[in-house]
């Protein structure tokens, strides 16, 4: 069991890494931090440029101490919290991935609340410093807190724009 926990968490963490990586560098095929500023502004949010540094920095702790299994309920909050903001993106698209639906940051959010239930395993951080085995209440939080704290952010960063004839339209720069 232990193996595929550590399996897992390196999977699904570095990928989440990878993904904030995009976002504000070119590394990984990103577009820099100006092309992943124009991706937030052209799915309607504020902020700009501090939004995808925020968002990447999420991305890339949370995976990083996902994989490292390092305070595993709060890194599983910071991911859950991300890709629950990317899966309202792709909301209106429908579930499956092939239409650019949200199947993809739903399964995310799922996995890592399922890491923060199991616990990191054996071959973590958390274990090498005591902290194995997290009291429920924290976990439960964590998971609860992080798709809150992405619906929160979707509702205070996001703003409908709506052109005349009902049209969505990318607004302008913050």
């Amino acid at each position: 069991m232990d193996t595929g926990v550590l399996l897992l968490r390196l999977a699904v963490g570095l990928l989440i890494a990878g993904h904030g990586v995009q976002k504000v560098s070119f590394r990984l095929g990103g577009n820099g931090l100006a092309g992943g500023t124009e991706e937030f502004r052209r799915d309607g949010f504020r902020g700009g440029t501090p939004t995808a540094l925020l968002a990447g920095a999420a991305q890339i702790g949370s995976g990083l101490f996902l994989a490292a299994g390092l305070l595993t309920p709060l890194a599983a909050m910071a991911a859950m919290g991300v890709m629950t903001v990317a899966g309202t993106v792709k909301l209106p698209k429908g579930l499956w991935v092939q239409n650019d639906g949200y199947e993809y940051p739903l399964v995310l959010v799922v996995v890592c609340a399922a890491l923060a239930l199991t616990g990191p395993g054996r071959w973590s951080m958390d274990r090498a410093l005591g902290l194995g085995h997290w009291p429920l209440w924290i976990v439960v939080g964590a998971i609860v807190a992080g798709p809150v704290s992405g619906l929160l952010t979707r509702a205070v960063l996001h703003r409908p724009a709506v052109a005349a004839g009902g049209e969505r339209y990318a607004p302008a720069a913050d």
